[in-house]
C-alpha cells in the first residue's frame, strides 16, 4: 500500500519467537506454574511455623554441640590464663605456709644441748641447781635473754629429761614461749628479780570473751584477782584452771607459784610433755604447741623463736 503503519497509529503485530528444541521459553514457564497462595495470617513478611523435621532437629543438635564446645573452650581458656597469673602466687604461699608448719620447727625441736651442773647423786631441790652457769650466762647474753630466765628453761628442760625421757623438750621451746607470752617476763616494763619472780606480778586481760575465749571464774581470784573472770598469769600466762592442774615447784620452796618462773618452766614443760608427746617429732610438737594456744599467729611466733634460739 506504500504507507507506513508508524505513521497510522497501528501497531506492529508482536512475533512469536520460537524456542529452541528442548527449551522452555520465559513465557511458557510462567503459564505452566502455579500462583502461590499466601497463607491466611502470613502478613508483613511473616512466615508460617514450620513444624520441625529430622533435618532440623540434627540441625539443633548441632548447634547446640557447637555451643557446649565454645562454652568448654572459654571455661578452659580462663583456668589456664587463671593457672599463668596466679599459679606462682598460690604455689609461693603454700611454700610459706609449708616452711612455717614443716621445715622451720625442725631446728627447734632437736634444740641445743645443756651442759649439766655435777651433782652429788642426788637431785637437786632447785630446777636452777641442774645448770652449768657460765653457760646460762654466756648464752643468755649472746641471745638476749635474762640470765634467770635462761637457767629456768634449760633446767627445767633438764628436769623433765630426767623424770620423761621420751619427751625429748628442749630448753628453747621453753624458751620460746616465756618471749612469746611475755618477753621472758619483762612485759609492761617488769622484770625478774633475783629469786625469780616477776615484778609486778603479770596479770593478762580479762578472758570476757571480747577479745579473746570466754572463760570465768575457776580460781574465786586466788591467783588473778578477779572473781568474775579468769586471767592468764604470771611469766608463762597460765590460766588458773590449768595451774590448779599442773602448777608445778621448781624453786624446791614447796610452793606451786605461777609468778615464779622456775615453777612456771617446769609445768610447761610438763604440759607439753603430757600424754606421751615426743616433742623431737615435728607434728608431736607442733601439737604441743597448739595445745598452749591454737592460734596460727602463734605457732608462727613460736615457730620463729625456737628456731632463732636454736640457730645461735
Amino acid at each position: 500500500m506504500g504507507t507506513s503503519a508508524k505513521g497510522s497509529g497501528a501497531r506492529r503485530p508482536a512475533q512469536r519467537k520460537t524456542a529452541a528444541p528442548g527449551r522452555r521459553t520465559t513465557s511458557a514457564t510462567r503459564s505452566t506454574r502455579k500462583p502461590r497462595s499466601r497463607p491466611s495470617g502470613a502478613r508483613n513478611g511473616s512466615r508460617r511455623p514450620v513444624a520441625p523435621t529430622r533435618r532440623n532437629r540434627r540441625s539443633g543438635i548441632r548447634v547446640g554441640w557447637l555451643v557446649a564446645g565454645g562454652a568448654v573452650a572459654i571455661v578452659g581458656l580462663a583456668v589456664i590464663v587463671a593457672a599463668v597469673v596466679w599459679g606462682p602466687e598460690l604455689i609461693s604461699r603454700a611454700e610459706a605456709r609449708d616452711s612455717t608448719l614443716g621445715a622451720a620447727p625442725h631446728a627447734a625441736v632437736e634444740g641445743p644441748g645443756i651442759p649439766a651442773a655435777g651433782s652429788a647423786g642426788t637431785a637437786p631441790a632447785a630446777v636452777t641447781d641442774r645448770v652449768d652457769r657460765a653457760w646460762a650466762t654466756a648464752t643468755a647474753l649472746r641471745l638476749g635473754i635474762p640470765e634467770r630466765a635462761m637457767v629456768a628453761y634449760a633446767g627445767a628442760a633438764l628436769a623433765v629429761a630426767e623424770t620423761q625421757p621420751g619427751c625429748g623438750i628442749a630448753w628453747n621451746t621453753l624458751a620460746a614461749l616465756g618471749s612469746v607470752e611475755s618477753g621472758h617476763g619483762t612485759i609492761f616494763g617488769g622484770a625478774l628479780d633475783d629469786a625469780g619472780r616477776a615484778v609486778p606480778p603479770i596479770v593478762g586481760p580479762a578472758l570476757t570473751g571480747t577479745e579473746f575465749d570466754a572463760v570465768t571464774d575457776t580460781d574465786r581470784g586466788a591467783f588473778d584477782g578477779d572473781a568474775r573472770w579468769d586471767r592468764a598469769v604470771g611469766p608463762m600466762q597460765f590460766i588458773p584452771s590449768t595451774w590448779q592442774r599442773w602448777g608445778a615447784d621448781g624453786n624446791g620452796d614447796g610452793v606451786a607459784d605461777p609468778q615464779q618462773i622456775d615453777d612456771a618452766a617446769l609445768a610447761a614443760a610438763h604440759y607439753l610433755c603430757h600424754g606421751g608427746r615426743d616433742l623431737r617429732i615435728e607434728a608431736e610438737w607442733i601439737a604441743a604447741i597448739g595445745s598452749y594456744n591454737g592460734a596460727a599467729s602463734y605457732l608462727q611466733k613460736v615457730v620463729h623463736a625456737a628456731d632463732t634460739f636454736a640457730a645461735n
